[in-house]
């Protein structure tokens, strides 16, 4: 870490903030500033302070590690430095360029005046980890851009660029060229006109019909927020400023409901994936600059639904895609799907003609082989069959030129026996999207035993390339997400053979946050993809029990929402479920077909069954090097699976309720009816036992990695 410094230009001293890469205001860094401030207080040559970053980051704000540490509010805490900077006896002036975001952003707030380049983008993202903003950004952002930008800018964490932010009072000049010359010129203004500080804090807010305004934004943010309780919060400390009968005032509410979301279970889970989003990208054995391979042109093959939809993320990525399909009436139809749905976004306004045009041209469609032979990376995207795939990529493996990246899109196959129908299994790689391929953020990119470390380190530049949020995975069965998903849903059938049925099932699940429940989401997939899978496995000498009811119910054609019935009926035109009576009753005959009693089961029964079963199978995964963190798996279930954000994912929610007793629960279920799948995995029991957590067993593999 770089100190922030003082340099005396003149009569202007300039702190640069320096603690790369993003300028965060860790408490080092906050006492250097401090520290540098005094100085130039001190210092009677100085007349102007500028207070400066990076080219590309003014600050990022707070040091998000330091969160419930003593170092958060270790002095000087950032309040302090926001203090400091409004009450210096000598002109401040931020310096805005690249990014300024929340404390950073804060800071500047406090300064006495601002400049910024036209392009730098400012805000104030804390919701977007269940926080509200906790230096002053609620009270001083509305008095100095008005309310309503203030609270659009609040609720929603986005930037917005300064030239945008131009014609208000945030900014004293917009500089275009040197920013830097151009904001020591504005310094040497204030001080030769002798201009007063321009703070924020002495603005009036001054808005009429405030209340009318606020109480037509809470329903609308209440309903978008849903059970986050931020979006809410920051319209709370917002209308502090302008009820509380002091500017200090409206400061104490901010920072009331600050902490307390701060120690809210649901903050912290919000930070646990902030986190865990950037550990991700890191992979022990490949270090962060290893060498890639470029990536200029792309090829996919198969133009369905998850074909078209891997194309589309490649074109909005502004990548040139060679769709390929055998038949020409295939072809056209998955082009004709595309076309559709930028059509239907350019309706939307989510995009331009233009940009619809654009990114057409960018695609070329192909029943030739041969139009693959110049692509960089070429991705499968056929049925989930072996014999198909190998087909397809022994063929490739004749025509794609050396060095090419063959990817497959299997979610359940095995990559490395796909990379063996090849004569460059270093080149193989799976790529697993989520369906729809153009809106799923998920990226499961699996890495087989032969796979090369620069194909590795090219996948997962090229996931951020595509806007992709990209999970290392090894081989096995289903890979991270589907291997668990495999569990869940058979704990689902299970609860079905006890006593419940879907609706029951969905609705608890529901309840506790996940996006849909089992059966929704299986309706939604389409049921049939699973029975494929279980005949799969069967033919393959692993037969189970664990989907009768699901097989039962596709020996009926209920395959799900394309079909009009799945566990649940569907009308023309609608996703809405409404429970079958046939399919009740066949799930109770089954039961006793069985032998088994029903009985009634809770809703606390139905999610801890679900969920531990997440949870042990993820240990396993976790055990077995499959995935390399335990808080990469929570990524997969929370951007794959739609488990609750709020609750930081099937590990994280484990720590949460404490291993030891989510060990006691599993071993309560296993003196029930299906004792099999509840025995708890070496790991959890191991964790459980020493008082330890997933998170530790992350910390300390990452320290071992580290030495």
């Amino acid at each position: 870490m770089n100190s922030p410094s003082l340099h005396p230009v003149g009569d202007v001293a300039v702190i640069q903030l320096d603690n790369a890469p993003v300028n965060a205001l860790s408490h080092a860094t906050r006492q250097r500033v401090a520290s540098e401030l005094a100085r130039a207080e001190a210092d009677p040559a100085i007349a102007a302070v500028l207070l400066i970053g990076s080219e590309e980051f003014f600050s990022g704000g707070a040091d998000v590690k330091e969160f419930n540490t003593p170092a958060m509010l270790a002095e000087p805490h950032l309040a302090t430095l926001v203090r400091a900077f409004e009450r210096c006896p000598k002109p401040t002036i931020a310096v805005i360029s690249g990014t300024a975001l929340g404390g950073g952003f804060e800071l500047a707030l406090a300064c006495h005046f601002r400049v910024g380049a036209p392009d730098a983008r400012v805000g104030l993202p804390e919701v977007k980890i269940g926080l509200i903003p906790g230096s002053g950004g609620t009270q001083r952002l509305p008095r100095l851009v008005g309310l309503e930008t203030a609270v659009n800018m609040i609720v929603s964490g986005e930037p917005m660029r300064c030239a945008d932010l131009a014609n208000t009072a945030l900014f004293t000049r917009i500089i275009e060229g040197n920013l830097l010359e151009g904001a020591k010129a504005v310094a040497r203004e204030v001080v030769a006109n002798r201009m007063p500080p321009q703070l924020a804090r002495d603005r009036p807010l001054a808005y009429p019909h405030h209340e009318a305004f606020l109480g037509f934004a809470r329903p609308m943010v209440r309903a978008k927020a849903g059970a986050y309780p931020a979006p809410i919060a920051c319209i709370d400390a917002i209308e502090a400023g302008i009820t509380a009968a002091t500017f200090d005032d409206g400061l104490r509410k901010e920072q009331e409901i600050f902490f307390g979301l701060l120690q809210g279970s649901q903050s912290r889970a919000m930070r646990h994936v902030f986190f865990a989003e950037r550990a991700a990208a890191k992979i022990p054995d490949v270090p962060a600059k290893n060498p890639t391979r470029p990536i200029a042109s792309v090829g996919v093959i198969g133009a369905g639904t998850m074909g078209g939809g891997i194309a589309m993320t490649f074109l909005n990525a502004g990548l040139p895609v060679i769709l390929l399909e055998v038949a020409q009436e295939a072809l056209d139809k998955g082009i004709a799907t595309i076309r559709r749905n930028y059509e239907s976004s350019v309706r939307k306004k989510k995009l331009s003609q233009a940009d619809l045009d654009q990114r057409m041209a960018l695609l070329r469609p192909t029943v030739s082989y041969d139009d693959l032979r110049g692509a960089d990376i070429v991705i499968e995207a056929v049925f989930e069959d072996l014999a198909v795939k190998e087909a397809v990529l022994r063929k490739l493996d004749s025509v794609a030129k050396p060095g090419a990246i063959l990817a497959t899109n299997t979610s359940t196959l095995d990559v490395d026996r796909i990379a063996a129908y090849t004569r460059r299994p270093a080149d193989v790689i799976g790529l697993h999207f989520f369906s729809p391929a153009n809106v799923m953020r998920l990226l499961e990119v699996v890495r087989g035993k032969a796979t090369a470390k620069d194909v590795l380190a090219t996948a997962m530049q090229l996931a951020k390339k595509i806007r992709k949020l990209a999970v290392v995975s090894g081989v096995c069965d289903g890979f991270i997400g589907n291997r668990m998903l495999h569990r869940y849903s058979a704990q689902a059938g299970y609860l079905l053979e006890e006593g419940c049925l879907p609706a029951q099932v969905d609705g608890v699940v529901e309840r506790f946050g996940f996006a849909m429940g089992p059966f929704r989401m299986g309706d939604l997939a389409g049921n049939d993809i699973g029975w494929a899978i279980r005949k799969r496995r069967a033919a393959e000498g692993h037969p189970s029990t664990d989907g009768r009811i699901a097989d039962q119910l596709c020996e009926m054609g209920r395959f799900g929402q394309k079909t009009g019935a799945g566990w649940y009926d569907y009308r023309a035109g609608e996703r809405t479920p409404y429970s079958n009576p046939e399919v009740d009753a066949m799930i109770v005959r089954h039961s006793a077909g069985l032998g088994i009693a029903r009985r009634k089961i809770d809703d606390r029964e139905i999610v801890e069954r679900l969920v531990y079963a997440l949870v042990n199978e993820g240990a396993c995964i976790l055990e077995e090097g499959i995935a390399q963190r335990a808080s990469d798996i929570d990524l997969v279930y929370l951007n794959g699976y739609g488990f609750p954000v709020l609750r930081g994912g099937p590990m994280f929610y484990a720590d949460t309720v404490g291993l030891m007793e989510v060990v006691n629960a599993m071993r309560r279920y296993a003196r029930g009816a299906h004792p099999q799948p509840w025995t708890p995995a070496p790991l959890i029991a191991k964790l459980a036992a020493a008082g330890s957590s997933f998170a530790a067993f992350d910390s300390q593999k990452s320290a071992d990695a580290i030495s």
